[in-house]
C-alpha cells in the first residue's frame, strides 16, 4: 500500500479501537435464518470483547449475503447487546424514502439510547435490475438529489425536527419520532472524491470503504480532511477506515479460509453467476476453475486484505491505522467455513474476532 501524507499519526498505537462490518455471509447449504443466527452470535461476541461499533451492510439479490434490511438486524443485535454501537455500514438512501430511514433510526435509537450510528451511502447496493424493482415497488429517492436528503434525515431524527415551508406561507413540522431526547449519529459513508467532500462540506464523519477496493484511499482522505467546514455536532474531521480481515492460529488456515471469499471476488469481476459462499474443500479442490483473469483478480484482491496470523494482522493493522491517521479500523470478517463447521455459528469470523481483540483491544 502506497504512504499518505494525510494527517499522520506521530506513533504506531500499541492498542487500536476495533470495530465490525457485516454483511450476513450465506454460505453453501445454510439457511437464511441460519445465517442471520450467526451474525448475531458474532454481534454477541463483539460486545463482549469490547469492539467499538458493529454495522450491518445492505446489499441486495445475492446469494452469498443476506443483509438486505440493516435496522432489522441492527433492532435484533441490540436486544442482544448491552454496549457496543450498532448500526449501518451502510442504509443506501437511493433506495428507501429520508422520512422512513429517519423513523427507522429514530426507533432504533429509542430501543438503544447512545448506541445507534446511520452511515448513510449513495451506491445502489445492487445491480440495475434490483434497483428498477426497489423504485417500482416502493418509495425511493431520487439520487440526484442525495446531498438534499442527507440534511433532511439529520433534521428529521433531531428533537426539533424539521419545518416545511408551503408556497402558501404555512409550514408544516415533521418528526422523525414525537419526543426524541438523543439522536443517531450520521455518518457518510463511500469510496469516491464525492462522498469524501460531502461529508466535508456537511460537517460529518466519514467512513471510507476501503473493504470494497482500496483505490482512491489517499485521495479521499486528503479531499474530507483539507475540505472539512465545522457543523454544529462535529468541529473537526473524524474519519476511521474499513478492511477485509481474516486471523487465525496458522498463516496456512488463515490462506485456506481466505479462499471462498477471493473466489466470491473473482465471480463478481468476471461476471459469473453469483452463488453461495463456497466451502473451504470445495475452493481448494476447484482451485484451477479461475485459472488466467480471476487469479489475477484474486491475487490483486489478497494482496489488499490482512490475512494471517494475529501478531502479524495486528502489526500491519496498527501500520495501516497509523499511515491514515487514524485510530480506529472496521474489519470485515471475511473466513470462510469448512464443511464440518455447524451451520448456525461462524467458527472462521468468531475466530477472528478474539484473536484479534488480544492483541489490538486487550
Amino acid at each position: 500500500m502506497t504512504m499518505s501524507t494525510a494527517a499522520p499519526s506521530p506513533a504506531t498505537p500499541s492498542t487500536l479501537a476495533l470495530s465490525v462490518l457485516d454483511l450476513v455471509p450465506v454460505r453453501t447449504g445454510q439457511t437464511s435464518a441460519q445465517a442471520v443466527a450467526a451474525s448475531l452470535s458474532l454481534a454477541d461476541a463483539a460486545d463482549r470483547l469490547g469492539y467499538r461499533r458493529y454495522w450491518f451492510a445492505e446489499h441486495h439479490n445475492m446469494p452469498a449475503v443476506a443483509s438486505t434490511t440493516p435496522p432489522v438486524l441492527a433492532a435484533a443485535a441490540a436486544a442482544r447487546t448491552s454496549r457496543i454501537r450498532l448500526g449501518s455500514g451502510g442504509v443506501m438512501l437511493p433506495n428507501h424514502s429520508p422520512l422512513v430511514v429517519a423513523e427507522q433510526f429514530a426507533a432504533l435509537e429509542a430501543l438503544a439510547p447512545g448506541r445507534i450510528d446511520l452511515g448513510l451511502g449513495r451506491a445502489p447496493g445492487s445491480d440495475p435490475v434490483i434497483t428498477q424493482l426497489l423504485r417500482q415497488s416502493g418509495t425511493t429517492s431520487d439520487v440526484e438529489r442525495f446531498p438534499d436528503h442527507v440534511r433532511d434525515i439529520i433534521s428529521l431524527v433531531a428533537p426539533d425536527g424539521a419545518s416545511l415551508r408551503f408556497t402558501s406561507g404555512g409550514t408544516y413540522d415533521v418528526h422523525a419520532t414525537p419526543a426524541a431526547t438523543t439522536t443517531p449519529e450520521v455518518w457518510l459513508l463511500g469510496s469516491s472524491d464525492y462522498s469524501a467532500q460531502l461529508a466535508a462540506s456537511l460537517g460529518l464523519p466519514y467512513v471510507f470503504a476501503n473493504h470494497f477496493s482500496g483505490e482512491g484511499l489517499e485521495r479521499a482522505l486528503d479531499l474530507y480532511r483539507s475540505s472539512f467546514v465545522p457543523s454544529e455536532t462535529l468541529s473537526a474531521p473524524r474519519t476511521f477506515l474499513t478492511a477485509n480481515v481474516l486471523v487465525a492460529p496458522t498463516p496456512e488456515e488463515a490462506e485456506a479460509r481466505a479462499l471462498p471469499n477471493l473466489r466470491m471476488t473473482a465471480r463478481l469481476r468476471t461476471n459469473k453467476p453469483l452463488v453461495a459462499l463456497e466451502t473451504v474443500e470445495h475452493s481448494l479442490a476447484n482451485a484451477a476453475e479461475f485459472a488466467g483473469l480471476g487469479d489475477t483478480f484474486m491475487a490483486s484482491a489478497r494482496s489488499k486484505w490482512f490475512v494471517g496470523t494475529a501478531e502479524a494482522v495486528a502489526s500491519e493493522l496498527r501500520s495501516f491505522a497509523a499511515q491514515h491517521g487514524v485510530d480506529e479500523v472496521m474489519i470485515s470478517p471475511i473466513a470462510g467455513s469448512y464443511e464440518n463447521e455447524p451451520m448456525d455459528a461462524a467458527p472462521g469470523r468468531l475466530q477472528t474476532l478474539e484473536l484479534l481483540a488480544e492483541e489490538l483491544i486487550g
